[in-house]
């Protein structure tokens, strides 16, 4: 009997190739087994076959969508696969990103099953549930020997057709899907249980869970911004010259604190853009379209602005997760606060 043919898509760190400094390798594909894809066989069973591993670097992938899509599904075609599993890429922002993207061309293109896993605070899973099943699991590769067998799971019920259960019994996050079922009681009768449950305080599950939102409260307007120092801070990548922090062009890990004192603008030859997911010609010429330098000192001169901080705070947000950017703000505020600073200003692309 013939197997069930499988393939599999990983980053270069799982397949042992490097971390950061080979994040820009291109696609390649590779005969049979590499790295996790031990796990994902042996979940899968005798009836499947992983016949090949597709490897990206995740920089290379962001950074180069449409063709990194293009290389990739040419790759896989003569391998006719019935099958597509992605990751899991757990926490890792890039990867998770990677992966929805080529799951969700693979099965546009080939109109196969595909599975992935994330993180909850991965962007891909915002970016992709809606489009493809993507199961839970916890923030590191230590959750491997968990999150496989359940991905594992789902995928043998998509190839065999199978009935797909409800979020919490499957374990992929939720896609925004309403599903009619039959119940053996009424809604009615059910509503007044839950309202008993909730009025007595005992614990209660609502058949109708709603997306939580946060939500921050604005601070008060600032009085009078000629007697206070601004600071400028920017998702929209603006780095000195070579990256030195090596901030990530999409999905960015990190953020980088840049002197601009006695500069009165950003010039071409100092500054550069690694931001991906748009055109960057404009701002590679003139970084103050992003970090208007050039105006605020102006302002400052004519008393516009009490002062400027003598450095800019900047990161990438294109795909960036929600868990790292509320980690940057926490962290670089303190620096702010303890500088003084009593307004900022944020930029984007």
């Amino acid at each position: 009997m013939e197997k069930i043919r499988v393939i599999h898509y990983i980053n270069q760190f799982f397949a042992n190739i490097g971390g950061e400094e080979k994040a820009d390798i291109e696609p390649e594909i590779r005969e049979g087994i590499v790295g996790p894809g031990l796990a994902l066989q042996s979940g899968l069973g005798d009836e499947f076959e992983v016949v090949a591993t597709v490897i990206c670097g995740d920089n290379y992938f962001g950074s180069n969508l449409e063709k990194a899509q293009d290389t990739i599904l040419n790759m896989i075609k003569p391998y006719e696969p019935n099958l597509f599993v992605a990751g899991p890429a757990f926490n890792a922002g890039r990867y998770g990103v990677a992966c929805g993207a080529i799951s969700k061309a693979v099965e546009e293109v080939f109109n196969i099953p595909v599975v992935t896993g994330m993180f909850e605070e991965n962007p891909g899973v915002d970016m992709y549930k809606k489009d493809l099943y993507i199961i839970k699991t916890a923030g590191s590769a230590a959750d491997m020997k968990k999150s496989m067998p359940k991905i594992c799971a789902l995928a043998k019920k998509l190839v065999k057709g199978e009935e797909v259960l409800s979020p919490s019994e499957e374990g992929y996050h939720v896609r925004g899907i309403r599903v009619n079922y039959f119940n053996e009681r009424r809604g009615s009768e059910r509503a007044v249980d839950l309202i008993l449950k909730k009025v007595a305080g005992e614990p209660y599950e609502t058949e109708y869970p709603m997306p939580v939102f946060d939500r921050v409260a604005p601070n008060p307007a600032v009085k009078d911004i000629s007697k206070i120092k601004l600071a400028v801070v920017t998702s929209g990548g603006i780095v000195p010259q070579g990256n030195p922090d090596r901030i990530e062009s999409s999905s960015a890990t990190k953020y980088g604190v840049y002197n601009i004192e006695g500069m009165d603008s950003l010039t071409k030859d100092n500054f550069m853009t690694i931001h991906g997911g748009y055109d960057r010609a404009y701002v590679t010429e003139n970084p103050n379209l992003v970090v208007p330098l050039d105006v605020l000192r102006e302002m400052e001169k004519e008393g516009v602005i009490g002062e400027l901080a003598n450095y800019f705070v900047a990161t990438t947000g294109t795909g960036t997760s929600v868990g790292n950017a509320k980690g940057f703000g926490e962290d670089f505020s303190k620096k702010l606060i303890a500088d003084g600073v009593g307004a900022v200003i944020l930029t984007s692309t």
